[in-house]
């Protein structure tokens, strides 16, 4: 079992779930998120104060799935997320040791869905 955290584009959000529910992946968690990384952030000014801000709106999607899926979720997230520029995310594999869904208790492979 594999956990999936994929941080994007807040904008790529709507891309990224149609193609996940296209591939048959509809289970996953959203949060939002700041952070910065080769991107660096960018400079505005309003009122003539300059304001650095380096530390920009990003999104982590989180996927549990079977060590099946796993592979099929990473290219459909790259595919539907990428937009070729600097700044368009990161995805992390994690290995699950266990799941619990709490409404029946069930465990494992079975609890992902």
């Amino acid at each position: 079992m594999k956990l999936i955290k994929a941080v994007i584009q807040p904008h790529k959000l709507t891309d990224v779930k149609e193609a996940l529910t296209k591939a048959g992946i509809g289970k996953m968690t959203v949060m939002n998120a700041l952070g910065c990384g080769q991107q660096q952030g960018y400079s505005e000014g309003y009122r003539g104060v300059v304001n650095e801000v380096n530390l920009l709106k990003k999104l982590i999607i989180e996927i549990a799935v079977n060590d099946d899926f796993a592979e099929i979720v990473v290219e459909t997230i790259c595919k539907a997320a990428k937009t070729g520029h600097i700044g368009d995310g990161k995805i992390f594999i994690l290995e699950l040791h266990d799941v619990i869904r709490i409404r029946t208790g069930e465990r494992s492979e079975s609890a992902i869905g």
